[in-house]
């Protein structure tokens, strides 16, 4: 059976028969018996099938398939055999996915099987918490989806501020104040319409930057000299470390997924990058990093069920440091974790410079493309994995240029060039116009 873009044809194998009546019986025997042995070893409704490039018709090595909340990687042929629900009845839907591809669903029974995944390069802009409510910043992003340029949107679904924008089933989201504000009424609707003109989506959830929660559940609040600790911005943020905060962004998170989007992106989820910060645990390196991985292993697990890709975005330095950054982020504790990594790759924000370059901003080609290439030789991985953020705004930090045609094209050859899986492009404006792209 091929299932994947729509179409399925049913093929059957043919079992060897011996020659002559005794050989004929005597097969048959053996076939039987081999059957029943099989059969003995296999759960009940175990599905067994490939994985191919809808495109090239080539093995999706390591693409992953779940069923209920049970998850199997396929092979570096991309064979795989799962073992279904044990009462299951058949047909069984299973959820495949892999990098560098879309998702699918599909259902099938216990025959041989061919799933086809279709080959995606997200190339995105950000819409924030009022951006995906605005007819005019959203038309924008989507007038550019629709000449080409783009074919992915990164959506807050909880922003900076730690509010959610639209009607949430979260309870704490409702108890805590996290819904004042509403710029979609209808989110399922909103990402139904967006998908149907064929893009990638990807739900923001800004994590351990929360002012909304930390208010709320002061308990819950990073500290800082016997009191609450404010970021720059005055916001607070809540202990990365607390079950209470990884469950309430863990369901937000499994919201998202049911509302439709093909991944969740974790932002902020990190700690405060401000020393003498107090948590619930001793504020060291092991426990820092314990806490991140922790929470990120966690999400993971509670999104099998959905079949969503999940990533996380990280300091561009993280790709060059040995320690955690002071933040808990490391390459080493989050890979095993995420389908994809989303360094922020901003020029502006390589306040230090990187290794023969000191100033980034008059850089932006060699410090996208050699801070990827470092975090592919420090993982490991294959370009795939990686999906940078790259600065669509004025310079901050150095000599305050505007990042224009010249500035993002370069980001952009610097990322195609390492191979990475798209690109994403931020500006908290959600104003794209001024860096060429409707020219483009």
């Amino acid at each position: 059976m091929t299932v994947g873009s729509g179409d399925a044809t049913k093929t059957r194998r043919a079992a060897p028969v011996a020659s002559g009546s005794r050989g004929r019986r005597s097969g048959a025997l053996l076939a039987g018996t081999a059957a029943f042995l099989l059969a003995l070893s296999l759960p009940a409704h175990a599905v067994r099938g490939t994985v191919l490039n809808e495109e090239t018709l080539e093995p999706v090595p390591q693409a992953i398939l779940t069923v209920g909340n049970r998850v199997v990687t396929a092979d570096d042929h991309g064979r795989f055999e799962h073992p279904a629900a044990k009462d299951a009845c058949s047909p069984v839907t299973i959820g495949a996915r892999a990098a560098g591809f879309n998702r699918v669903q599909v259902s099938y029974g216990p025959d041989d099987a061919t799933i086809l995944l279709k080959p995606v390069t997200p190339k995105g802009l950000y819409l924030s918490f009022y951006g995906i409510g605005s007819r005019v910043l959203r038309g924008n992003a989507v007038a550019l989806a629709d000449k080409g340029t783009v074919n992915a949107l990164v959506i807050d679904i909880k922003g900076d501020l730690g509010k959610i924008p639209y009607p949430t089933s979260v309870t704490l989201a409702n108890e805590i104040g996290a819904r004042t504000t509403t710029t979609v009424k209808d989110m399922r609707a909103q990402v139904a319409e967006l998908k149907a003109r064929g893009l990638y989506l990807i739900a923001r959830i800004v994590v351990f930057k929360d002012d909304v929660l930390a208010k709320a559940r002061p308990a819950l609040a990073v500290k800082l000299n016997g009191g609450v600790f404010k970021d720059r911005e005055g916001l607070q943020w809540v202990d990365p470390s607390r079950r209470e905060v990884w469950d309430y962004n863990i369901a937000i998170a499994e919201e998202a997924a049911q509302l439709g989007f093909d991944e969740i992106q974790f932002d902020y989820v990190r700690f405060p990058d401000r020393r003498g910060v107090a948590f619930s645990v001793p504020n060291t390196e092991a426990n820092r990093v314990a806490a991140i991985s922790g929470f990120v292993a966690a999400a993971r697990e509670r999104l099998i069920p959905y079949n969503v890709f999940l990533g996380v975005d990280l300091f561009g330095y993280v790709a060059w440091n040995q320690n955690d950054t002071d933040i808990g982020q490391t390459l080493a504790s989050l890979v095993p974790h995420v389908d994809y990594i989303s360094l922020m790759l901003y020029p502006s924000g390589f306040q230090f410079g990187i290794p023969g370059y000191r100033n980034p901003v008059a850089a932006p080609y060699e410090t996208v493309h050699l801070t990827l290439k470092r975090a592919g030789q420090r993982t490991g991985l294959p370009g795939v994995r990686f999906r940078p953020w790259l600065q669509a705004f004025k310079d901050y930090a150095f000599d305050k240029r505007e990042f224009g045609v010249d500035e993002l094209n370069a980001q952009i050859r610097a990322s195609d060039n390492f191979g990475s899986h798209g690109w994403l492009l931020w500006n908290p404006r959600n104003s794209y116009t001024n860096v060429g792209l409707l020219t483009q």
